[in-house]
């Protein structure tokens, strides 16, 4: 029986970036997709700065970077078209290396991926094929999956498996996890349509329409492509509704049939769920299989990349024998620790937007909601820290941003899947650091910045750049440095920079 380092079950973003991020790590992995290709419909339409980092990691950034659209912001206006709340987005590069956030058109980014991973050593893709059976025999994990294709069962083996098999998961049925329900269960029409020509009054903000009877959402996304959300009311029959005659009459407000072209109508139920059990022995779960979010912030798909990136690391250095023992039992367990609060956090700030988008068709209604300091309604992008795990302190679980270095590069353009140091210029002198561990200080870097908004002098990042925690002494950066584990992959002396 052949076996893998990580089999992983789904092969959309999360499964895909996962496979990119393991291999780059020198690990064997083994994915399994039901499907004979990529979907080729818009489904997800926005990602954020954290994620085109990921994906500067693996390689695709420059690739679907110009394939997206400027995304400045969301508005939230009343049925008469006034401004009720303006959340704006800034543009050019934040402190993660890149824009704040990004409209793309998923089927462009997983041609990306998936063509990638072709020249990928150590991956093995197989489509058309279904896993039915999975279990942890201890050592390993057994798959037994059917080759649609070919009609054939067959049985392979893992040291983990993760379901990235989205919200009907075959790996969380074998976990057995149950799910926290948050509350929000409701269907909306998502319409996507290709404009015969541009029109530019559509705008380029996301617009939602807070208008209780019909709350609905407009999306720009890249070149033509428009999509439009809109709630579907009890009693309304989820067929009907969706047929290109009532379609049109919905969207009537915006555009009619001879302005564009529909590409796509479906009802979704869009659901407000994370699971109880992220991991069972040598079992996992990524993407949607373990939480599935409204979409009003549009976090779906990136948290399941923020998973992906929490967890490639701690797989490879169990694959690779570098953690063992009860260290490893908690490396793992912290996955589910660490993200868990995160998404959570998404979720439930998701499903209080849906609240407003239902009821707020006025702006006292969104003062209330909102409400701020100089009694304006505001919104503003939230950063979660992860929960607690491997940090120290209270600075611990922060994510750091990507200074640009002397010569111009990125942080993790000179340390991929490293460790890193960053420290003030006085409190780096002298430092003695574990072999491979990156260096950067406010010398050779703009890393000031980036310290200043963590509050510290210091801070060791992890491969996944969240913080291990702040320090202000050489004392304290000494208590983090020596809390290191190895690099996921194996490296030449680093660069002190």
């Amino acid at each position: 029986m052949q076996e893998y380092d990580v089999a992983i079950i789904g092969y959309g973003p999360a499964g895909a970036t996962l496979a990119h991020l393991l291999a780059q790590c020198g690990l064997s992995v083994l994915v399994l997709e039901r499907e004979n290709a990529a979907y080729h419909l818009p489904r997800a339409v926005h990602f954020d700065a954290e994620v085109m980092r990921v994906f500067q990691w693996i390689g695709i950034a420059e690739k679907i970077e110009p394939l997206t659209a400027l995304h400045p912001g969301m508005r939230f206006v009343s049925a008469e078209g006034d401004l009720l709340l303006d959340w704006p987005r800034p543009q050019g590069e934040g402190p993660q290396g890149w824009r704040a956030n990004y409209r793309f058109h998923q089927p462009d980014l997983e041609k990306i991926l998936r063509e990638d991973m072709a020249a990928r050593p150590g991956v093995t893709v197989r489509t058309r094929c279904e896993a039915f059976f999975v279990e942890d025999q201890g050592e390993r994990v057994e798959i037994r999956f059917e080759d649609m294709s070919r009609g054939k069962v067959e049985h392979v083996a893992a040291k983990y498996v993760v379901g990235c098999d989205g919200a009907r998961s075959l790996v969380r049925r074998y976990i057995e996890s149950g799910m926290e329900d948050y509350g929000f269960h409701e269907r909306w029409l998502v319409v996507d349509v290709i404009l015969n020509a541009d029109k530019p009054e559509l705008g380029d903000h996301s617009i939602q329409y807070c208008v209780p009877d019909r709350p609905a959402t407009y999306v720009r996304c890249p070149g033509m492509r428009r999509r439009w959300e809109i709630t579907v009311k009890p009693g309304e029959d989820s067929a009907e509704i969706a047929r290109p005659e009532r379609v049109w009459e919905l969207l009537s407000d915006w555009l009619g049939p001879d302005e564009a072209v529909l590409e796509r109508t479906a009802v979704y139920v869009f659901h407000s769920l994370v699971a109880e059990d992220w991991r069972k022995g040598r079992l996992l779960l990524a993407g949607d299989a373990c939480h599935q979010t409204p979409p009003f912030m549009g976090q779906g798909m990136c948290a399941g990349t923020r998973d992906v990136a929490n967890l490639y690391w701690k797989l490879a250095l169990l694959c690779q024998g570098k953690v063992t023992g009860a260290a490893a039992e908690a490396l793992l367990d912290s996955y589910e620790s660490e993200r868990k609060p995160n998404a959570r956090e998404y979720i439930q700030t998701a499903v209080r937007l849906g609240g407003l988008i239902n009821t707020a068709g006025t702006e006292a209604a969104l003062r209330a909601a909102l409400p701020s300091a100089d009694g304006s309604a505001r919104m503003e992008s939230i950063a979660p820290p992860i929960g607690p795990g491997l940090g120290i302190g209270p600075k611990a679980g922060r994510l750091f941003g990507q200074p640009r270095l002397a010569d111009g590069r990125r942080m993790d353009e000179a340390f991929r899947h490293q460790w890193v140091v960053v420290a003030e210029a006085d409190l780096a002198r002298g430092l003695a650091l574990p072999p491979g561990v990156g260096l950067v200080t406010t010398e050779t870097s703009n890393a000031a910045e980036h310290l200043a908004r963590l509050g510290a002098r210091a801070t060791v990042l992890r491969p996944d750049r969240h913080t291990l925690g702040g320090a202000d002494t050489p004392e304290a950066l000494a208590a983090l440095i020596a809390a290191i584990l190895p690099n996921p992959i194996p490296l030449p002396e680093p660069e002190m920079v």
